[in-house]
């Protein structure tokens, strides 16, 4: 179960980042809302994995998961360039967090 709660808080590390981003400086009500809601649960659920995982493999496991979803949701909506390369080096990154999680 903590791995489970691991991963849907690194997922909504990707929504805190991307809720930040449309914020423009907390000047936009609801996007800050959703960062201020997304944070509190994704640190939640962090705090909770770490209670039972050990700290350095579930934060970069929570950190990866986060950067990787951020970055493809930001080439997906157009908000920055897809290219293979980037793509080659999310896929790294994915690939690092499944052999931290596979070492556990």
């Amino acid at each position: 179960m903590p791995w489970v709660i691991l991963v849907l808080s690194g997922v909504l590390e990707a929504v805190w980042a991307t809720a930040l981003s449309r914020s423009e400086g907390f000047t936009k009500l609801w996007p800050s809302a959703v960062f201020v809601v997304a944070l509190i649960a994704s640190m939640a659920g962090l705090a909770w994995a770490l209670k039972t995982l050990p700290v350095g493999t579930a934060y970069a496991v929570w950190v990866g998961i986060g950067a990787a979803l951020t970055a493809i949701w930001a080439m997906a909506s157009g908000a920055e360039a897809f290219s293979i390369v980037r793509v080659l080096l999310i896929l790294g990154i994915v690939g690092c967090v499944a052999g931290l999680k596979l070492t556990h």
